[in-house]
């Protein structure tokens, strides 16, 4: 069984490693993701959950993001769940500008200012999860539907490339809210008597068309009685969404969670 388990991880890992490799490794990003949460049952059919998370980018050198959040879920059916939550963030942003007045002029395309700051988000989503079971496997499609806003700020001054100096200007970025809609797919194996639980998951965001792509490998194991650590691979597509400066991830994600 543990031969059999081995196999499929690998397997499902080099279906994802050879996704990640259809982009050019230039444009690639890396980041560490960590998060600890806390689940209460309610009753047989809800609960609720706090998360904390903390992340990292550019090659796991830069803080880039810390969120909060508080969610509850609740079971229609055997196969059906749906869910609600809000989530506190505190993200670290890159801001380009380049010049494109004069398609005429030299220096057109080139990097024009540049803003390095952090700001909050406030996000709320809503989530209807069904699940199907085959022998050991399990199959399970989420619909979220998510709603992020991002409050106006105003920061002191941007680097200005032309002059190779900070300009000493205050600029003012608009509020600004979004929303997505995120489908995943998801299968894994659990058989009783097994402490550790392998998936794996493919999540398309989508705002209109699609902006980013999630392919992910993992492995949930059981500790002990109500404890889980969870350790993942993922690879990002980022380069049809302006909210990720267009680059690429890789993520190596650590989780901790407990259930009362």
């Amino acid at each position: 069984m543990k031969k059999q388990l081995f196999i499929t991880l690998a397997l499902l890992a080099a279906t994802l490693l050879a996704s990640a490799q259809s982009e050019p490794k230039t444009s690639d990003d890396f980041g560490i993701w960590t998060d600890i949460s806390a689940e209460k049952k309610l009753s047989k059919k809800a609960s609720v959950e706090i998360e904390a998370e903390y992340r990292t980018a550019n090659n796991a050198n830069q803080n880039s993001r810390w969120s909060m959040g508080l969610s509850g879920e609740y079971k229609l059916t055997k196969w059906l769940k749906v869910g609600a939550g809000y989530t506190f963030l505190y993200n670290h942003n890159d801001k380009y500008t380049y010049h494109d007045e004069d398609p005429n002029k030299a220096n057109y395309g080139k990097l024009n200012k540049y803003a390095s700051y952090w700001g909050p988000r406030h996000r709320v989503n809503v989530d209807v999860t069904g699940a199907v079971g085959l022998g050991d496997w399990k199959f399970d499609l989420r619909e979220r539907w998510q709603y992020t806003y991002r409050p106006e700020k105003t920061i002191d001054e941007r680097y200005d490339f032309d002059d190779e100096d900070w300009d000493g200007k205050q600029k003012t970025y608009s509020g600004k809210g979004k929303n997505t809609l995120r489908s995943r797919l998801q299968v894994s194996y659990d058989k009783k008597g097994l402490d550790v639980e392998p998936y794996a998951n493919v999540e398309l965001y989508n705002a209109w068309s699609v902006e980013k792509v999630r392919y992910t490998v993992g492995l949930d194991w059981k500790i002990v009685k109500g404890q889980t650590l969870g350790v993942y691979y993922r690879y990002q597509d980022n380069s049809k969404d302006d909210d990720d400066n267009d680059r690429n991830m890789h993520i190596l994600g650590l989780s901790y969670k407990v259930k009362f």
